[in-house]
């Protein structure tokens, strides 16, 4: 067997033994080291291939196809820089626990360390932020070498599944010839008894011990107070088992935007959507004061919830992760339960009481959440702003969509004015390492999974990742842009170096004085402006009937931004505190 019959029969069975266990897409950022893997994937009749020529945008694009999917994604790229381009995305899939492979060509090892063009060092060039790393052998053809290929690709999709998911990399030296030969007969191995990894898996789920379920019961059991906190994550499934959780116990459910609660039809009668308006209030604080705090999912966006737990730091607390990890910034102590949060909630409602007698505590929940709700959703001002932004897009964002969100503002703005709602809609965010780039790639990535996405971004998070908008055009991805344009880093405004009149400008509120629609041009966009948040909803639902991308700008002024926030804010605590009176 010649090295172009080994190059493509060991890379074929790679490939096919991923398609074996599950992959459906790659991404592909073309060059020519990545030659065979890019070839043979978009030879496989079951894997479809993504063509992303910028490889930063690249690797959102799969994070946010793998986050919208919950499946794993494939990545190719070229050796060199071209992988350190993947960098920020693999930080952001570990922190959001989001399973990427990625796959890096590279040189041989003789043409490393010796000036060879366009070799870098890629050995482990991820660091601690894979959960697993294996550098391939130098292909061959023997039954054994093909064996070992489809063993590693199940070991590589197994890890990144494998308790919390995450990304992997498995790195490619390749000799050239590069170009592999598919016109040989049976390169997928599809004689299995032949070439079968000789890998399966079979995973249960995890519980928590019965003695462990007594144990929280009767503490639980014993208190009038509870307060169940959903914060960002990806199970839609998740929203009906802990809302069931609280009816039965009838205490409220702090609900996250991106913990898929807010959506969908189960009884959200319990869910808390407004507490980040009240609990900016100290007093308030004090008086919400729970007996124990249970959470799910990462810590949520809100400063405010994060301010109420610090000052209850003494409360019991309990984080339920499904595998492992340790996600609080409160630094308080903290009971952390492994175990998989439906089955939590299952077992709390079967091992507990009847319907608790705590009506008092959470009506007052209720309340409160009734009062921010009325102010946060009243009115309609002349120039619409970055809040009526959210409401409008809440009221006519269609059923079974996604809303993919960016950081900074957006997603506060989301947190604060996207209210719980019967539409299933699920609520994306790159909230692992909370960074503004590639957040455009993500959305139109989430977009591929063949659902329509709806991009809240900002000016600077847009200006970072326009070249995310290449793919949309070239794929025709329904995506509707809403593009808040207050000409800068608006979340700065409410921060203390708002107070800093001389240095500001240049070093936080960065404006960067683009005309946004020359963009929209570029790519092929539907491009409108919305002065109003009935007009932005009129554009919207234009933008609903088209199947490519459209981007709606809204343009804001961060000063004027920032008072009518801060204006909403101080009514609801008012009127919360007069009715102590």
């Amino acid at each position: 067997m010649n090295y172009t019959e080994s190059l493509t029969r060991y890379t074929a069975n790679f490939v096919d033994e991923l398609v074996k266990n599950g992959m459906t897409d790659v991404i592909i950022s073309p060059g020519s080291r990545s030659t065979p893997l890019a070839l043979i994937f978009s030879e496989h009749p079951f894997i479809k291939e993504w063509i992303v020529i910028d490889e930063r945008s690249a690797a959102f694009f799969a994070l946010g196809l793998a986050k919208k999917s919950n499946r794993p994604v494939a990545l190719v790229c070229t050796s060199g820089t071209a992988a350190a381009n993947y960098y920020p995305a693999v930080v952001e899939a570990f922190y959001s626990r989001v399973p990427l492979l990625v796959l890096t060509a590279d040189r041989p090892h003789e043409l490393r360390q010796v000036g060879a063009p366009q070799a870098i060092e890629q050995i482990k060039m991820y660091g601690d932020y894979v959960k697993w790393f294996h550098e391939m052998a130098i292909p061959e053809g023997s039954t054994q070498m093909l064996r070992y290929s489809r063993q590693k690709a199940a070991q590589a999709f197994a890890y990144t599944e494998q308790g919390n998911k995450g990304p992997v990399q498995v790195n490619f030296p390749f000799r050239e010839p590069l170009t592999p030969d598919l016109s040989l007969p049976d390169i997928w191995g599809t004689k299995r008894n032949e070439n079968t990894s000789g890998i399966s898996r079979m995973e249960g789920v995890k519980y928590l011990a019965a003695e462990n379920v007594r144990e929280l019961t009767e503490l639980f059991g014993s208190s009038q107070r509870g307060l169940l906190v959903c914060g960002p994550q990806l199970d839609t499934d998740f929203a009906e088992n802990v809302c069931q959780l609280a009816h039965h116990w009838n205490i409220p459910v702090l609900a996250d935007p991106l913990s898929q609660v807010r959506t969908g039809a189960h009884n959200k009668t319990q869910v808390i959507e407004g507490y980040d308006a009240f609990l900016r209030d100290s007093d308030i604080r004090e008086r919400l004061k729970p007996d124990y705090i249970i959470r799910f999912g990462a810590m949520p966006v809100s400063k405010a919830y994060l301010f109420f737990i610090k000052e209850h730091g003494h409360i019991p607390q309990f984080i339920v992760e499904e595998n492992e990890g340790f996600r609080d910034p409160s630094g308080n102590d903290t009971v952390y339960i492994y175990a998989d949060p439906k089955q939590v909630c299952n077992q709390l409602i079967e091992i507990s009481s009847d319907k608790q007698n705590n009506d008092e505590w959470l009506s007052e929940w209720l309340k409160y959440n009734q009062i921010a709700k009325q102010h946060l959703l009243s009115g309609e001002e002349a120039q619409v702003t970055e809040g009526e932004a959210v409401r409008g897009i809440a009221d006519v964002i269609p059923n079974h969509t996604a809303l993919y969100v960016g950081n900074s503002m957006s997603i506060r703005d989301v947190d604060s004015f996207f209210m719980t709602t019967s539409k299933n809609v699920s609520i994306l965010c790159n909230r692992g390492a909370n960074g503004i780039d590639g957040v455009t790639s993500s959305a139109v990535g989430a977009a591929a999974s063949g659902e329509r996405v709806t991009l809240l971004i900002g000016d600077l998070s847009f200006f970072h990742d326009m070249n995310g908008l290449l793919a949309a055009k070239q794929y025709q991805l329904p995506i509707t842009i809403v593009l808040v344009n207050n000409n800068g880093g608006g979340i700065f405004s409410f921060l203390p170096q708002a107070n800093d009149k001389k240095h500001f400008e240049a070093l936080f509120g960065t404006p960067v004085d683009l005309p946004f629609e020359k963009a929209g041009e570029l790519y092929g966009a539907d491009y409108t402006v919305a002065s109003t948040e009935s007009e932005l909803k009129m554009q919207l639902k234009q933008s609903y009937e088209n199947n490519g991308l459209s981007i709606i700008e809204v343009r804001t002024n961060r000063v004027e931004n920032a008072a009518w926030h801060r204006e909403k804010w101080d009514r609801i605590m008012k009127e919360i505190k007069e009715g102590w009176q």
